[in-house]
C-alpha cells in the first residue's frame, strides 16, 4: 500500500484534529452535568436560603436578612459550644484511628496463625450500620447495666457506675472513642495494603546495615506508607467533621450542648426547630471552615511532595 493510501486510511479511522479536541469534553458532559445539578445547584440553593429569615412554622413572616443570619453566629453560644466540641471532635478522633490502624496493620501485617481470619474480623466495625453501632454503645455505657461499668466495678477502679453519656465531662469523649473503634479498621486496611507494596529488600538490606527495628519503622516503612497516610487522613477529616448520626443516637447532643457539633447543631435547628434559615447558614459556615482546613491541607501534603 502506498504511503498516501496509507495517510487516507488513518484520516478516515480518526477524527481531525478540531475533533480530537473537542471529543473528550463532550464525553466528560454527562458526569459534570450531573455533579452540577447534584452537588452544585444544592449548594447555590443553600446559600441563598441562608440569606433569609426561613422559618417553616412562620412561613408569612420569611424575609430577606442578607448577613443577618452570619453575624447572628457570632452572638449565639451555643455556635462557639458546637465549633470547640467540632475542633475537638476531629483533633481527637482522627489520630486516634489513624494511631490505632497504624498500629493494627502492623500486627496484621505480620506472619501468625489464622491471619486471614483476623485480617476479616478486623473489618467488622467498619462493616457495622452506625445506627447499630451507637446502639451497642449506649447499652455498653449504660451506668446501671452497662458491660463498661461492670468491668470496672469487678476490677475495684471505680466504687459506683459512671453515666458516662449523661456527664457533660465524660459524653463527648465517650461518643469519640466509639467512633475510634467504628473508624480504625478503614485506617488498618488502608494501611495493610500500603504496607504490603514496600519491597521486603529494603528491610533485608537494613538489617544487614545493622538499622534497629525503630530506624527501619522510621526511614522505610513511615516513607512507604506516607501517601497513604496523607489520602486515608484527608478522607476521614472529611467523614469525621460531617458525622452526626452515631452523636444523634447516642446522646441527641446532650447533655445540655456537651456534644453538640455543627453539622448536629445545623440539623437540629434546621429540622426540628424547622428555622431553615439560619440553620442552612450554620451548614455554610462549617463547609466554608472545613474546605479551608482541607485546602490547606492539600496544599502542604504537595509542597511536601514536591520537595
Amino acid at each position: 500500500m502506498s504511503a498516501h493510501a496509507s495517510t487516507m486510511t488513518l484520516n478516515s479511522r480518526y477524527p481531525v484534529p478540531w475533533q480530537r479536541r473537542i471529543l473528550p469534553y463532550v464525553l466528560l458532559a454527562p458526569a459534570i452535568l450531573v455533579v452540577l445539578v447534584v452537588v452544585f445547584v444544592p449548594m447555590v440553593e443553600a446559600v441563598i436560603t441562608s440569606l433569609y429569615d426561613l422559618i417553616l412554622w412562620k412561613p408569612n413572616a420569611s424575609r430577606f436578612v442578607g448577613f443577618g443570619n452570619y453575624i447572628k453566629l457570632f452572638a449565639d453560644p451555643v455556635f462557639w459550644v458546637a465549633l470547640g466540641n467540632t475542633a475537638l471532635w476531629i483533633g481527637l478522633t482522627v489520630p486516634l484511628q489513624m494511631g490505632l490502624g497504624l498500629l493494627t496493620a502492623l500486627l496484621l501485617n505480620r506472619e501468625f496463625p489464622w491471619r486471614g481470619l483476623a485480617r476479616a474480623l478486623v473489618i467488622i466495625p467498619w462493616a457495622l450500620s452506625s445506627v447499630v453501632i451507637a446502639l451497642m454503645w449506649r447499652w455498653i455505657y449504660d451506668p446501671n447495666t452497662g458491660v463498661l461499668n461492670d468491668i470496672l466495678l469487678n476490677l475495684s477502679i471505680i466504687q459506683s457506675g459512671i453515666p458516662w453519656l449523661a456527664d457533660p465531662k465524660t459524653a463527648l469523649y465517650a461518643v469519640i472513642a466509639t467512633l475510634v473503634w467504628q473508624g480504625f479498621p478503614f485506617f488498618a486496611v488502608m494501611i495493610l495494603a500500603g504496607l504490603q507494596g514496600i519491597p521486603r529488600s529494603q528491610y533485608e538490606a537494613a538489617s544487614i546495615d545493622g538499622a534497629s527495628a525503630w530506624r527501619q519503622f522510621r526511614h522505610i516503612t513511615l516513607p512507604g506508607i506516607g501517601p497513604v497516610l496523607a489520602t486515608a487522613g484527608l478522607l476521614r477529616v472529611i467523614w469525621v467533621a460531617n458525622s452526626m448520626d452515631v452523636i444523634f443516637v447516642m446522646t441527641g447532643g446532650g447533655p445540655g450542648y456537651a456534644t453538640y457539633t455543627l453539622p448536629l447543631y445545623a440539623f437540629i435547628r434546621a429540622r426540628q426547630n424547622l428555622d431553615f434559615g439560619y440553620g442552612t447558614a450554620i451548614a455554610v459556615t462549617f463547609t466554608v471552615l472545613l474546605g479551608s482546613i482541607v485546602a490547606i491541607y492539600i496544599l502542604r501534603t504537595m509542597r511536601e511532595v514536591e520537595r
